[in-house]
């Protein structure tokens, strides 16, 4: 995956982040655990697109 292309998508999840925190009402809590499973997401992301996290793309939802 080319790098502009990745920045692209840090941008756009950062930015969608943001809109959902500041133009969304929601209580304290929630705006923090729906905060750590993006970062969680995302993290776990990159891990997969470097390389690093192997058995991620193992991981099938469903039959297959």
């Amino acid at each position: 995956m080319p790098l502009i292309q990745l920045l692209e998508v840090l941008i756009v999840v950062g930015v969608l982040l943001w809109l959902v925190n500041h133009f969304i009402p929601m209580q304290g809590s929630i705006k923090s655990i729906l905060n750590g499973v993006v970062v969680i997401a995302v993290v776990l992301w990159l891990l997969n697109v470097f390389g690093l996290f192997h058995s991620f793309s193992n991981i099938h939802v469903g039959k297959g």
